[in-house]
């Protein structure tokens, strides 16, 4: 038995699920989810928790049942506390800038990258080299964090770059001479 699967969820009162064949809807104050889940797990309510079951032992199924009950926790988590990751920028010259739904960041290119925010999340600017994104969906603040990053990942020299708040970069020692 998987031991985050078989844990149960608690649902706060501030939150609506609804499941539908599967397919569970969860409402809350900061914004609403959904997902269509496999049919090999089975997802029932009971009061204010839900329970997570798969039907046989079979590999693929035991995989499924701890995903699928991260998954739903992370909605219900999402929607009534909400995700964020943090973001600093290192360099001279580096900087970020917010207008209006777009993230502009000059990050000592030719040209500053315009970045458009997708629907769903909320960015934050209070300095010039911090950015924080704000939202209900896990996977969807943490791949826009990571493509962000991505842009300029840290390099191992002098540590330029984007970087997570609480990343840790290993700075490589230069050449030394003869």
């Amino acid at each position: 038995m998987s031991r985050v699967g078989r844990k149960p969820i608690t649902v706060p009162a501030n939150v609506e699920v609804t499941i539908d064949n599967n397919f569970v809807t969860v409402k809350g104050p900061k914004g609403q989810l959904s997902f269509q889940f496999n049919k090999k797990i089975n997802i029932e309510k009971q009061e204010n928790h839900i329970i997570v079951t798969r039907n046989s032992d079979e590999k693929e199924d035991r995989a499924l049942h701890g995903t699928t009950r991260a998954i739903l926790n992370n909605m219900i988590i999402g929607v009534s506390e909400g995700f964020s990751k943090e973001l600093e920028i290192r360099g001279v010259g580096y900087r970020a800038a917010l207008n209006g739904r777009v993230l502009s960041l000059s990050l000592g290119k030719s040209h500053p990258e315009d970045i458009p925010i997708p629907e769903g999340l909320t960015v934050e600017v209070p300095k010039n080299t911090q950015i924080i994104i704000k939202g209900c969906d896990k996977q969807l603040v943490g791949e826009f964090a990571a493509y962000i990053r991505n842009l300029r990942a840290p390099e191992p020299y002098l540590g330029k770059g984007i970087r997570y708040k609480d990343e840790h970069v290993i700075i490589k020692e230069g050449k030394t001479a003869k």
